[in-house]
């Protein structure tokens, strides 16, 4: 190979649609405009998104992000990250006198109340998800005493149910699509009457971000997907690159986590990046591959993504002023309660 800079044949295949789905834009958005709006401190319960970046922009900006509500100073606003949270945590805040902005993802929220529905009608509810994420903790926690964790199809085997005709299997939303089709299939071979959801909870941010990896990774002798360690989707595109064909895959947060190496004998690389990732850090990728000779880019659509959520509702109210009247109240001033929306 001559080590001309734009060498022939080196091409970069970058995947469409990558990067911020609805959920994500929203949270972050959120997040901002609560601090635009109310001012620093906004406490975030939990990152809001798993993106390393995301979480130190939006620091420096005066968002402080605790793992317990208990960790927020009463009087204060708190925000629900994007994942969710449990029950119990909405009733933490209220004990904390916090006013609260739930980011949670709508189509998180479509799965919580799923396992409500379920539970009320005293299904037994298969929730297959990675044990300790963000989100299997919040939907767990809406009917704990009818949830049990599935991780994995290896799991089906030590499933207990009270009555076989009367069970259901939900999903966290970023997993990915043939892992959870496994994991269904081995548990309808144990209980034959399982019932599947309404509608598949595997949201369409990450099944298409999967499609775009599966097209592009027959093809590509590597795969770079940007994005943090902790983001469930992310880790999923990997695996997806892998089994699509790809010859290596790799997770990196920024672009100085490239290692030359990985492109040695590397004529074609696809990029992507998962769906807590803004596209500043894809671009970086991009321009570092560039300076490497890979200077041509096509693009390989699979779908077309055009879902908005609304804000939060919350942000149309004085937040503030509702978090000192909770503090107020309790000390027995007999201040007003909520301003008014």
């Amino acid at each position: 190979m001559g080590a001309m800079t734009a060498s022939p044949g080196r091409r970069v295949l970058l995947a469409a649609p990558r990067g911020y789905c609805a959920g994500v834009d929203r949270a972050v958005i959120a997040v901002e405009k609560a601090l635009e709006q109310y001012g620093a401190p906004v406490y975030v319960r939990h990152e809001i998104v798993h993106n390393k970046y995301v979480v130190q922009t939006l620091e420096k900006k005066g968002a402080i992000f605790v793992e317990r509500t208990e960790e927020v100073p009463e009087g204060n606003i708190v925000m629900f990250s994007a994942h969710g949270v449990a029950p119990v945590v909405h009733e933490e805040a209220e004990r904390g006198k916090l006013a609260t902005i739930d980011a949670t993802c709508p189509l998180v929220t479509k799965v919580h109340k799923e396992a409500v529905r379920f539970a009320n009608d005293d299904y037994d509810i298969l929730l297959i998800g990675h044990e300790g994420h963000e989100e299997v903790i919040g939907t767990s926690g809406e009917a704990p005493d009818h949830i049990q964790l599935v991780d994995g199809p290896e799991d089906a085997a030590k499933v207990e149910v009270r009555d076989p005709s009367k069970v259901v299997w939900l999903s966290q939303t970023t997993l990915s699509v043939d892992e959870t089709m496994e994991t269904v299939d081995a548990l309808k071979d144990k209980f034959p009457q399982l019932i599947s959801p309404p509608s598949d909870d595997i949201c369409y941010a990450t099944q298409n971000r999967q499609l775009a990896v599966k097209q592009m990774g027959a093809d590509a002798d590597l795969v770079i997907v940007v994005g943090s360690r902790n983001s469930s989707n992310s880790k999923r595109l990997v695996e997806v690159a892998k089994q699509a064909g790809s010859r290596a895959a790799y997770l990196v947060d920024f672009a100085d986590e490239i290692d030359e190496t990985w492109l040695d004998g590397v004529t074609t690389v696809g990029v992507t990046s998962g769906a807590s990732v803004p596209d500043v850090l894809v671009e970086q990728v991009l321009e570092w591959l560039s300076q490497r000779g890979f200077e041509d880019v096509e693009i390989v659509k699979a779908a077309e993504e055009s879902i908005i959520f609304s804000l939060p509702k919350e942000l149309r109210r004085d937040l503030r002023e509702e978090a000192a009247s909770l503090v107020a109240e309790r000390g027995g001033s007999g201040a007003a309660g909520t301003a008014g929306a």
